[in-house]
Formats: C-alpha cells, structure tokens, sequence
C-alpha cells in the first residue's frame, strides 16, 4: 500500500507513504491506520495545521527529517525538545515550537486534492479544529 485516502474536514485528499525514504516513520504509521484525530492550525510554524500528540513515544528515529515542508507534505516529529506531533504544510512553514525551530520526519506526500489544500488550512484558521481520518484508499 503506497497510497493512502487522507479525508480531512469536508475535504479528501490521496497521499503517498515515502517509505524508501522514512521507512521507519511509514511502518510504524502504517500500523496505527485507520487513524482519526483531530487537526489544528500550527501556532509557530506559519502556513500548516498540525496534530499534537503529547508525550506520545513512537520509538522513531529522525530519518528524512526537514524543518522547511513543501504544501501537501506531512512531518512527523517524534518527540524530544517538544511534544511529539505531526504536521502538514498547506503553504509557506518553517517547522517550530516556543522551543526554536524543529526538524520533522517527511514520511507522506499529497499527490491528488492539492487544490484543496489552502482551504483546508484556512478552513482550520477561521473555523477550528476539524475530524482527520488515514485509511486505505
């Protein structure tokens, strides 16, 4: 399975694992799916919406790690100076938290919806947290 279906509000988008890549990062995702939660806009990092995770331990590595996502690439930062916690660009960011700048694992891309992709985060901005769900397409 190298795509997913990633239905994010009203809003559905299909992405591809970056498993050659991130291929720690992609197991051990792919081992929670189906996944739902809940997403939020990023308070530090500028154009991107994010899912807080806490004190979650995935025991994961940094591998294929960025603190500069392009839109439509998710991030999942396993934890250390700052809470564990994924992310997704939908324009301009610079991966951070009140403890400085952060490098995240780039393990999923968006390759179809990417249109949607701002009007999901504005979405996010103006009217809060929305329902994300990962699942097999």
């Amino acid at each position: 399975m190298s795509l997913i279906a990633v239905v994010a509000g009203p809003y559905t988008f299909k992405a591809r694992f970056e498993a050659e890549d991130a291929p720690k990062t992609v197991a051990k995702f792919r081992s929670l799916l189906p996944y739902r939660e809940r997403i939020i806009h990023v308070r530090w990092s500028g154009e991107g919406c994010w899912i807080p995770l806490g004190d979650l331990d995935l025991g994961l590595p940094f591998e294929n790690h960025t603190s500069y996502p392009a839109p439509g690439q998710f991030l999942l930062y396993p934890g250390g100076i700052s809470e564990t916690e994924i992310l997704l660009a939908y324009g301009g960011v610079q991966f951070a938290s009140k403890m400085g700048q952060l490098a995240g694992n780039h393990f999923l891309t968006v390759v179809e919806g990417n249109e949607n992709l701002a009007a999901l985060g504005k979405l996010v901005l103006w009217q809060g947290a929305q329902a994300i769900e990962f699942k097999a397409p």
